[in-house]
């Protein structure tokens, strides 16, 4: 670990030159630097930090470092000690050649190699991602969404050799390995990381590996460690770094292992990020749909939420299937007759939207239920298209397994008497998640008597 003097690009040069021969284990370089230094009055002060030194303190500074030169003029000696023009252009004629001779010998791997590199997907990913969306819908299974991602994984990693994943010791858990699954290790490649408990340094390298290009790469933990790794999923939103990041144990399904583990205000909270796709499935057919719009966003990264606990296949037809891709749809819709409510739902807590709808069905209360497994994907789409989905004038209830608030700009404002939202906006309990959903009210006889509330405009919701 050398100490060099931060203010002599000599020593950190030779420093960084050194620190490139040892190959056995990283090198930390401190480099000793003085806050503003050269300004004779402010230099070691806090002052320099986040404001402007002033007229008088910067024309000192000139005399003090002996800089004779006018405000943006940059001497010819340094200007062209760092011009580098000329030698990238002789670099990139040399590797473009290297190359064409590569692609003359060599023409499907080139031309795989540009396809990876541009971020393209192949040619017949969609026919692949429709054929799996497909074999869901047709084996309608009732598994844990971290079960039908990990069947997502295996469909895609098969076809798009650039997916590299990853998990934060957490494989086991979250399910992100899949058959042809290779560690990378110091002395072989692969296509796996085992990152270790090191959550956001788990996500800056994705982002990392985004934006060099030629990879694909998805890394996962459990959802509550999100909070470990937002600087990083931020940076990587704000980058617009196509990285995919797969959250398991997406609520108080979590159950045993305490309200801790427990992910409340996770999910919101990701939301918020702008230009970060959260996608909340509720089946295996979602969840396929989650990892084909994950896979084929080029302009920014996706947030996977998936369960721990089993979730019932949802029945849709082919319209409704086409349209969860845009982010909202209409999974059920109104019956014919009777009085109409509206109820928004997502992930697990779709089937319960469902159950209410059918014991409703009985009363004269028709429901209309919307799964929304993106709302950004949907906040996306034309107005007519939310419009279509959520009628105005219909009283509107929304049901997710964690904080409320997001939800209100959907279904209205809190003293809105036709406005609901089922959630939970405290921490959970150390039980099983078949004894923690009914004592925070996420039932189907719950759910219902909600609906009932906001058709009569007897309460403000839940």
């Amino acid at each position: 670990m050398p100490h060099v003097d931060g203010h002599d690009v000599g020593a950190v040069s030779a420093a960084i030159a050194a620190g490139k021969t040892e190959t056995s284990r990283p090198t930390l370089i401190c480099c000793k630097t003085i806050i503003g230094k050269g300004a004779p009055a402010k230099a070691g002060t806090a002052e320099t930090h986040g404001a402007a030194l002033g007229v008088h303190e910067v024309a000192a500074t000139r005399v003090a470092l002996g800089w004779p030169y006018a405000p943006f003029v940059v001497p010819q000696p340094i200007y062209d000690a760092w011009n580098a023009k000329a030698r990238g252009a002789r670099l990139e004629r040399a590797w473009s050649e290297s190359f064409a001779a590569y692609a003359r010998a060599h023409p499907a791997l080139a031309a795989e190699f540009e396809r990876r590199m541009s971020g393209r997907l192949p040619d017949d990913f969609a026919a692949t991602a429709q054929r799996l969306i497909d074999a869901q819908a047709q084996k309608r299974e009732t598994v844990a969404t971290r079960k039908a991602s990990q069947q997502a994984i295996e469909a895609f990693a098969n076809v798009l050799p650039e997916m590299l994943g990853g998990a934060a010791d957490l494989t086991g858990s979250v399910f992100t390995n899949w058959s042809g699954s290779v560690a990378v290790t110091a002395t072989a490649a692969g296509n796996y990381i085992n990152y270790g408990v090191r959550e956001f340094a788990m996500a800056a390298i994705a982002t990392g590996i985004a934006l060099h290009g030629g990879f694909i790469p998805y890394a996962g933990t459990f959802l509550t460690f999100s909070d470990y790794m937002r600087n990083a999923i931020r940076m990587a939103a704000l980058m617009k770094a196509r990285s995919i990041l797969v959250f398991t144990h997406d609520s108080i399904g979590l159950g045993e292992d305490g309200p801790t583990h427990q992910s409340i205000e996770h999910a919101a909270s990701l939301r918020l990020i702008p230009h970060l796709d959260v996608w909340r499935p509720c089946d295996t057919v979602e969840t396929a749909v989650a990892w084909c719009a994950a896979l084929a966003r080029c302009d920014g990264p996706s947030a996977l939420l998936f369960t721990r606990q089993n979730v019932a296949f949802a029945k849709r037809d082919p319209s409704a299937q086409a349209n969860i891709a845009r982010g909202g749809y209409v999974l059920a819709d109104f019956a014919t007759t009777g009085t109409r409510a509206l109820v928004i739902a997502t992930g697990s807590e779709v089937p319960l939207a469902l159950g209410a709808r059918e014991r409703l069905a009985g009363e004269g209360i028709a429901v209309r239920v919307v799964s929304m497994p993106c709302t950004q994907r949907f906040d996306r789409e034309d107005a007519a298209y939310r419009r279509d989905v959520l009628p105005a004038g219909v009283p509107r209830l929304a049901v997710e397994a964690g904080a409320t608030d997001g939800w209100r700009k959907y279904v209205g404002a809190i003293d809105d008497p036709h406005a609901g939202v089922v959630g939970i906006d405290r921490y959970g309990e150390s039980a099983p998640a078949a004894a923690l959903f009914p004592f925070f009210g996420f039932t189907v006889d719950h759910v219902a008597a909600a609906v009932r509330r906001i058709v009569g405009g007897e309460s403000r919701g839940q």
